[in-house]
């Protein structure tokens, strides 16, 4: 590897770290390495003029489309206050049981994750609902921050879930040049409904797993968790009012992923279908407005600009760093350790898993991801389980500290007697779960590849 390639790569991680906008450190960098590079004789100029392609690439990307139609969806959906309706009505319905808040949280966050996606949105209902309300009613404050926030991250597993969609674009183009360095010229396909249904069982088994954590602690230690007072329990609500808010929701759900796993809507389709159902939803609900429209529409823009111009930024020093000969290196690297996939595997998640405390998920998606893919690929691992594992994994990095979004999100609104500390430790026990998972998963690939290989079957 060129002594001139590392100190690119450092660069690229040691700007980042310093705040510098995430699409410009890489574009920028690169091309100042890339010129660095030319002068020294040591990179092939000639490849630069490839970026506008790869530009017009991404922008003709049909499949990026879902990109904003999926974030207008979850802007839609917070606006509507679907969570705080169904939060409010299950709190309830729990009754005096030790635990009950926590189970609602845990549900309510896996509901939303699976009808909006987005996880600071999530976070932020969430901390400004369910956290006051558990610390007045005794909840230890480390479970209930910590309960808060691995609720909120759901989102990044379970679909339709934004990282996923992005994933599924890196994996697909890794996927197919790993094949053409093996000489098949008729290249397979992973695309992101294969993701979507591959993380279904995935995403509930660690919805159930803090479940399970939940009922521990309600058992061994009610203290932390105790149940509503008499008179909350006297005011449970009908279920008439339980289905009305969990019904829009799930119909918004079945639409977008039935249409999916049915296999008659790609994903972008099924995008478009859950951005209209949760635009009829908030007109539904009577809580549509032109301020909200516009509101929700700008919020779209600012998010969906962002993710594509880290996307150009990426593919900017994807190419240089290719240049460079970084991903032959890289490839020999990871084929040259002992114990072959396995070992390959484990580093390369470790690594993503360490980043994680320093990075956010988009970068490492679009960094880490182009660069170690196509070798692990060549190595035989199957891209949805690898796609899965990476999505797992970089769910982890929204919750460790000390730059955990999560954690950011959650400060930003919980009140002021909860220290940050308090938050840290609280997230600990999730964040064992989560690694638990992906071991769990990792052991037993089929949990993550029987579902879509079935379906296609």
């Amino acid at each position: 590897m060129s002594i001139l390639l590392f100190f690119m790569v450092i660069s690229v991680f040691g700007a980042l770290m310093l705040g510098y906008p995430v699409a410009f450190t890489l574009a920028g960098v690169s091309l100042i390495f890339a010129a660095i590079g030319t002068a020294l004789g040591l990179f092939d100029a000639s490849l630069l003029p490839a970026i506008p392609n790869r530009v017009f690439g991404i922008i003709n990307n049909p499949l990026l489309v879902a990109v904003p139609l999926f974030v207008l969806m979850g802007v839609l959906l917070e606006k509507a206050k679907v969570a705080e309706e169904l939060l409010e009505n299950m709190t309830a319905l729990f009754g005096a049981k030790p635990g009950g808040l926590g189970f609602s949280v845990i549900v309510v966050g896996a509901i939303l994750a699976a009808s909006t996606g987005i996880v600071g949105a999530t976070v932020v209902t969430l901390g400004m609902i369910a956290l006051p309300a558990m610390i007045k009613r005794g909840y230890d404050v480390r479970y209930a921050t910590g309960t808060v926030c691995a609720a909120g991250t759901l989102g990044q597993i379970i679909p339709p879930s934004l990282i996923l969609v992005l994933l599924g674009d890196q994996l697909s183009a890794a996927y197919t040049q790993a094949q053409l360095q093996q000489g098949i010229f008729a290249p397979k396909t992973v695309s992101v409904g294969d993701l979507f249904i591959g993380a279904l069982v995935p995403g509930l088994l660690l919805v159930s797993a803090y479940l399970l954590y939940t009922l521990y602690l309600a058992w061994r230690h009610p203290e932390r968790v105790p149940g509503l007072s008499a008179s909350e329990v006297r005011d449970r609500p009908h279920w008439s009012r339980l289905l009305a808010a969990l019904l829009p929701a799930l119909g918004l759900i079945m639409a977008v992923l039935g249409s999916i796993m049915a296999g008659i809507a790609s994903p972008t389709e099924a995008a478009a279908v859950g951005a209209v159902g949760a635009l009829l939803l908030t007109i539904i609900k009577r809580r549509m407005t032109w301020p909200l429209l516009l509101e929700s529409a700008r919020s779209t823009l600012r998010v969906t600009a962002m993710i594509f111009m880290i996307f150009i930024g990426a593919s900017i020093f994807s190419l240089v760093f290719r240049g460079f000969g970084g991903d032959s290196a890289i490839s020999h690297l990871l084929t040259s350790l002992p114990g072959g996939e396995f070992t390959a595997l484990l580093v390369v998640m470790l690594v993503m898993f360490l980043l994680g405390f320093i990075l956010d998920f988009i970068e490492i998606t679009f960094v880490v991801v182009p660069i170690v893919a196509p070798a692990l690929l060549m190595l035989g691992v199957d891209p949805i389980w690898l796609g899965i594992l990476f999505a797992l994994n970089l769910q982890t990095s929204f919750l460790t500290p000390p730059f955990g979004f999560t954690l950011f999100y959650l400060r930003g609104v919980a009140p002021p007697e909860v220290r940050t500390t308090d938050m840290y430790r609280g997230v600990l026990p999730f964040i064992a779960i989560q690694l638990l998972v992906i071991a769990l998963i990792a052991t037993f690939p089929t949990l993550a590849t029987g579902l879509p290989h079935w379906l296609h079957d």
